[in-house]
């Protein structure tokens, strides 16, 4: 197969770079991905299924279980070998919830808008009762409320005034903000994780302190005896960020029934309650703690490699979600453009190197519990940091986790030397939009557990869209968000620079190999309450 060198010009006119060596692409082959990814496209049927079909799919409740053996069914139609649930280790328990309904009865009759927070008690249900406002933010609420809430519906978070909407909900990068992304922080600055997603930590100073005070609300509530707890949700307009009221760990209590309302109707509760105005409210919750001892999986599924089939390339996307909606740019969007890549590639039935392996994430949102427990069982433990066999086999990984925004360029995660291949890889795809290629790391995505044990593992820069505004974690992270376009552009991108890895004569180049990480609690995405109302509230990545 013949192979066209590709010479280019700098990437970023703002940004001037030399290119260091020459990297071949087979430009040929790119038409070819292109034609099948625009004009033969399957992602948005993968995305309806994961959504509408098996949505939410939080890891181990019957939504992702179902999720798992479909994506193993499809990918054996495709023509993957190997395709199969792999365990991981024990996740703990899981939740699952098959009826809510909120109602303001009294004084006038309003359906409420929220959802059911998980690891979170049933109501047994419908639960009406005259609502009371005592407000939980620090320990001297909680001493002052002491004794008063037994047997109460009780709203825990303040009102939440809402400002008019001055700015889009919706946006791509811009062309400046793309180039500041480009550009090497200053030596000695700490590096935003992630663009326009930081923890919205309130008056705490990091996670560690935010969850020990949503641990000590939510035991407090349960031994008050309350009987249900309403949060005011971090959104508006209909849109509910809604997250966890407790966690997985056996070992934490279940909270007590929690439910996170739109600010709009948590609000108008709070002011006739202020006013002495008599309120009643109807809620129920029909939800389920469920015991999961056995381990939990991620599916797995390859395209066998020819001369270096014993060398692997992944790609991968978690798909586990959160409950309120059914999980579609968090991260069915991820799983339909994985999936989407390894169809193009098995449809044009490219011969290939090295073996390309698929991989969907189980228990991301808990702290990358799936892609730390695969990476640890088949190249190294970060603690022992000695690396298994398997480790000196796999070339590199490649994920798909920021949204349903269009692919707009790569992190380097500090590895410099992956510069010229992933100018040359992604210069083809420019008039799409790809320009951006950044030394910068990005974290809380499934690379970063292949990127810690030394494997280069990347993150591709995309647009936000509506991502932190509607969509990460709510009640609209539906089908109807995803943008059909940028999953399309995005598909033909991860399928081009999959070939070009699995074809490449050398391995991805390295950074050294990290030292061992002294043993800690390991930094998870929070499963707590989501809102915006009170000191219990927070959001992050």
């Amino acid at each position: 197969m013949k192979h066209a060198a590709l010479f280019f010009l700098p990437l970023i006119a703002l940004a001037p770079s030399v290119v260091y060596a020459e990297e071949k692409v087979d430009l040929s082959i790119v038409h070819r991905i292109r034609m099948e990814a625009f004009e033969s496209s399957r992602v948005m049927d993968h995305a309806f299924w994961l959504t509408d079909v098996y949505g939410p799919r939080l890891t181990n409740s019957p939504g992702f279980n179902k999720a798992a053996e479909w994506a193993v069914k499809r990918l054996t139609e495709y023509g993957l070998t190997n395709a199969k649930l792999e365990a991981w280790g024990p996740y703990g328990r899981t939740w699952s919830f098959s009826r809510f309904s909120a109602h303001l009865l009294e004084p006038q009759y309003t359906p409420l808008i929220g959802a059911p927070l998980a690891w979170s008690n049933p109501t047994n249900g419908p639960l009406t009762g005259e609502p009371i406002l005592a407000r939980i933010e620090t320990e001297d609420d909680m001493a002052k409320h002491s004794g008063k809430l037994r047997g109460q519906i009780v709203l825990i978070d303040a009102l939440r005034p809402l400002m008019m909407i001055t700015t889009a909900p919706g946006r791509r990068f811009t062309e400046a903000e793309l180039a500041a992304a480009a550009a090497a922080p200053e030596p000695g600055t700490p590096q935003q994780e992630y663009p326009g997603q930081r923890p919205l930590l309130g008056r705490f100073r990091n996670r560690e302190e935010l969850t020990k005070w949503r641990n000590k609300v939510r035991d407090y509530l349960i031994d008050e005896g309350v009987l249900l707890a309403v949060m005011n949700a971090r959104g508006e307009g209909g849109t509910v960020f809604a997250q966890s009221a407790s966690t997985r760990e056996a070992k934490d209590r279940v909270a007590v029934p929690t439910v996170a309302l739109t600010p709009e109707h948590y609000n108008r509760i709070a002011r006739l309650l202020e006013k002495k105005i008599p309120v009643r409210v109807e809620f129920e919750i029909q939800s389920a703690v469920i015991d999961a001892p056995a381990d939990s999986f991620n599916v797995i599924a390859e395209i066998p490699g020819t001369r270096k089939r014993d060398e692997v390339v992944m790609l991968g996307a978690h798909l586990d979600s959160w409950h309120s909606g059914t999980g579609a740019t968090d991260n069915a969007a991820g799983v339909a453009v994985v999936m989407e890549a390894a169809r193009i590639l098995k449809t044009l039935n490219l011969p290939m190197d090295r073996t390309v392996r698929v991989a969907l994430w189980g228990g991301e949102e808990q702290g990358l519990l799936g892609s730390k427990g695969y990476v640890k069982q088949h190249f190294a433990d970060p603690e022992v940091m000695q690396p298994l066999p398997e480790h000196g086999r796999i070339s590199g990984y490649f994920n798909i986790d920021n949204g349903t925004g269009k692919i707009r360029g790569v992190y380097l995660q500090s590895n410099d030397m992956m510069r010229p291949i992933f100018e040359a890889w992604l210069a083809p795809f420019r008039d799409l939009g790809v320009t951006t290629v950044s030394i910068r790391n990005t974290g809380s995505t499934d690379h970063a557990s292949f990127d810690r044990v030394g494997i280069p593992g990347f993150q591709f820069i995309q647009d936000q869209i509506e991502y932190s505004t509607r969509t990460h974690h709510s009640n609209m992270d539906v089908y109807d968000r995803l943008q059909r376009g940028d999953l399309m552009q995005a598909s033909a991108v991860l399928a081009s620079v999959l070939y070009h890895a699995a074809m490449r004569p050398e391995m991805l180049p390295r950074k050294p190999l990290p030292k061992p990480e002294p043993k800690k609690t390991p930094e998870a995405k929070p499963e707590a309450p989501v809102s915006s109302g009170g000191g219990t509230a927070a959001s992050a990545r």
